[in-house]
């Protein structure tokens, strides 16, 4: 179930973007980011409130849009005392948490590790500070319980780069 809402939101991201793809790479940017040009786009970006710098690539020389994020680690919380029934309804809620910030454009990804240690996955949130973001993490009705802890850093990536 856990791995179900992850592959949707990459299902979601690939689906939503005709793009040219070769040898399981995206080769093209989506239609949409070449709609608008670059200081149209960093100028939507300032007025909202983003922080962007421009990232010059030395081996191709290509200018980049830089975008901060920000990336919250679900970390194992201190109240973990909830029954089975208890936690497979905070699960479900978180869920839908997490399905709604990304339906509402909050965040870009997230997802579980495979792992079984403190830190149980992240969420990346496409917001302007980290304040708007710690506010929407922490609604997770997860964190909400003590089940789940939020720590919460700013993030830079490309913006317009997809993941591969």
């Amino acid at each position: 179930m856990k791995f179900k809402l992850l592959f949707a939101i990459i299902g979601i991201t690939i689906i939503g973007c005709e793009t040219k793809i070769e040898k399981e790479y995206i080769t093209e940017p989506c239609p949409e980011e070449m709609k608008i040009s670059m200081e149209q786009q960093k100028r939507k970006l300032t007025d909202k409130g983003f922080q962007i710098f421009d990232y010059v690539d030395e081996k191709t020389g290509d200018t980049i849009l830089m975008q901060q994020y920000f990336i919250a680690f679900l970390k194992t919380g201190t109240n973990r005392s909830q029954s089975k029934e208890e936690t497979d309804s905070l699960q479900k809620l978180h869920l839908a948490h997490l399905g709604r910030m990304y339906e509402e454009g909050f965040a870009d990804i997230s997802g579980p590790f495979g792992d079984d240690s403190d830190i149980r996955g992240i969420t990346i949130y496409n917001v302007p500070t980290q304040k708007i973001a710690d506010s929407l993490a922490n609604m997770d009705p997860m964190v909400q319980s003590g089940r789940l802890a939020i720590e919460i850093h700013p993030w830079w990536a490309a913006k317009g780069f997809p993941l591969r």
